[in-house]
């Protein structure tokens, strides 16, 4: 059977897997080669003319985001090449396109900034020792299949951090759109010298009006998205620099003739000094990119009907980052601008990258000067433009109506990238991501159940006070998940509710299916809580407690010591034990 074209929807109710994912052996991690195996000559036409529209967008946005990260814009080229050739053959996603990104400029930039002092030389050494460490970690965390790890990151919390770097982003590179140098350390000090310069009239004024024509360029065009806006900006910007000599007669700085050649393989060797910073840049860059590009990943798949797996996907990013890393390249991510314009050009697989590298590659040989008047104020302008689409602020607006404190958590985070620098803040996003995943089921939810009149089954007594009780029971539900932080929530709880109960109790059930897991600590609890209760003459019966929590039960040592016969299938059925062993009488 012909495999559907990877662009177009299978049959409705139908699922396709991608390349990589239904494989057993070497191959799976191979994705590429599959596809080649399968691949139709049909489609060849359009992944070649996908790949040259394609390279339109990849030469300026490379020279861009390598200028903004702090580097030579020849290595925005370098990290094009090669990681698109590396993905084409180890990630698993036929229409992704791979490359520099503006999600990681500020934080590139946070590390190479500070260590290289200017030198280029070694600019170029720092960053591709953080694609590196990037590289390796991706590797690593799709190997041991934790391609989930990003999802611990709330979608506020995600805002918050991109909203802040894009903001830092724009803000360093508006000193290039105004043709001047500033040294304000950190996002707003640096916006407060801006300023500064601004209101004294130090500025550039060609630069200035090239750049805001570049920005105005690129945004009249974003209606239009099978035409390549960004192309003709720098076209424009480029011409008009040449033709009226703006850069002997004005000032206005360009990027000059590039190096001629293509990139060789180098180990970037850096200091011990210089570890710690490359090392959480590093993994600030990994968990950033790759939280991108799985939403991304995840969003094509949902157009064409497929399934990516995540931790291939991890892996295709981590060996696309230590190829640029050996290759005189700086951390790459999957690009939001670029995928969109490769799938409108009628990107069949993953042959649309490898060709929209080696015609850049071409470039690099045959034509370095072709870009020798490109104005930096230009190049500024694509990352401002670029920068202004990640953040997100109508989506925010819906978070503030439903669910108030996500917001002003999403802020929080904002906040810290703004005022902190982007690593920092990452870092602080990270942490309180954590605490709100420890907050949720530190203190979750529980409740006493009853007999709601007119309902089926036993509900909240808070919601439904009407509900009846039956005399001498505790119907007790505890939604969350028995661990070291609500253990002795759980046990003072319990109590509570005996205490609390209107006739005195002989027996309570926890209804436990929400109970997914049981820990050391809480297991230790269960036996004391067990010694309190027999104390009081209180037994302690679970209904619906899952088999795989009740072997964590066993492995513990507990079970013998609560005993098999507390154990009970259904509520009902633990109800029903408990009015029959002690003689209640009570109707449903």
């Amino acid at each position: 059977m012909t495999e559907p074209s990877p662009t177009t929807p299978t049959q409705p109710g139908r699922l396709s897997y991608a390349p990589g994912t239904e494989q057993q052996g070497w191959r799976r991690w191979v994705p590429g080669l599959q596809m080649l195996a399968r691949y139709q000559r049909s489609w060849l036409p359009q992944d070649i003319t996908a790949g040259l529209v394609l390279t339109a967008m990849l030469v300026p946005v490379g020279i861009a985001y390598a200028e903004a990260s702090g580097v030579p814009g020849i290595y925005g080229l370098y990290a094009t090449i090669v990681p698109l050739l590396a993905y084409a053959m180890f990630g698993p996603s036929r229409i992704l396109v791979l490359g520099p990104d503006s999600s990681l400029v500020a934080l590139i930039l946070a590390v190479v900034f500070p260590l290289s002092q200017g030198d280029p030389a070694k600019a170029v050494i720092l960053a591709s020792a953080m694609a590196l460490v990037s590289g390796l970690i991706c590797v690593g965390a799709g190997l041991l299949r934790l391609g989930f790890i990003t999802e611990l990151l709330s979608k506020p919390i995600r805002y918050g951090y991109m909203n802040g770097i894009a903001l830092t982003v724009l803000i360093s590179q508006l000193p290039k759109i105004l043709g001047v140098s500033v040294d304000g350390d950190g996002p707003l000090r640096s916006l407060v010298e801006i300023a500064s310069t601004v209101l004294e009239q130090q500025f550039n004024t060609a630069s200035l009006l090239i750049g805001a024509g570049t920005i105005a360029i690129i945004f009249a065009f974003k209606r239009f998205p099978r035409v390549p806006g960004v192309l003709i900006a720098v076209v424009t910007a480029t011409l008009a620099t040449a033709i009226l000599d703006l850069d002997k007669t004005a000032g206005v700085k360009v990027l000059g003739t590039l190096p001629q050649g293509l990139p060789s393989f180098v180990i970037p060797w850096i200091t011990l000094e210089e570890l710690k910073a490359v090392v959480i840049g590093g993994l600030a860059v990994a968990l950033v990119s790759f939280a991108d590009t799985s939403v991304l990943s995840r969003t094509y798949a949902a157009k064409t009907r497929s399934y990516v797996n995540p931790n291939q996907e991890m892996i295709g990013l981590g060996i696309s980052n230590l190829a640029a890393g050996f290759f005189q390249g700086f951390p790459i991510s999957s690009s939001s601008s670029r995928t969109p314009v490769a799938e409108a050009a009628g990107a069949k697989t993953q042959i649309t990258g490898a060709v929209g590298a080696l015609a850049v590659a071409l470039l690099l040989v045959l034509a370095p000067d072709l870009l020798e008047y490109l104005p930096t104020s230009a190049l500024a302008a694509v990352v401002i433009a670029s920068a202004i689409s990640l953040f997100e602020f109508r989506d925010l607006r819906r978070i503030y109506r439903i669910q108030n404190w996500e917001f002003w958590l999403s802020m929080g985070c904002f906040a810290g990238v703004a005022v902190l620098g982007a690593i920092p803040g990452i870092g602080l996003a990270i942490v309180i991501a954590v605490i709100e995943f420890l907050w949720d089921g530190w203190r979750p939810h529980f409740t006493v159940l009853g007999r709601a009149p007119g309902i089926r089954g036993y509900h909240d007594v808070k919601r439904y006070p009407n509900a009846r009780r039956i005399p001498g029971l505790v119907l007790f539900r505890w939604d969350a998940p028995l661990f070291f932080a609500n253990a002795e929530l759980f046990q003072d709880s319990i109590l509570k509710s005996a205490a609390e109960s209107p006739t005195p109790v002989k027996r309570i059930i926890v209804t436990a299916e929400p109970v997914t897991s049981v820990d050391v600590t809480s297991a230790d609890m269960l036996v004391e809580l067990l010694g309190i209760l027999h104390h009081a003459g209180i037994e302690l019966h679970f209904a619906e407690l899952k088999d795989r929590v009740k072997d964590k039960i066993k492995q513990f040592e507990v079970f013998d010591v609560l005993g098999e016969n507390v154990f009970h299938p259904t509520i009902a059925a633990a109800v029903d034990d408990y009015l029959e062993k002690h003689g209640v009488e009570w109707k449903p």
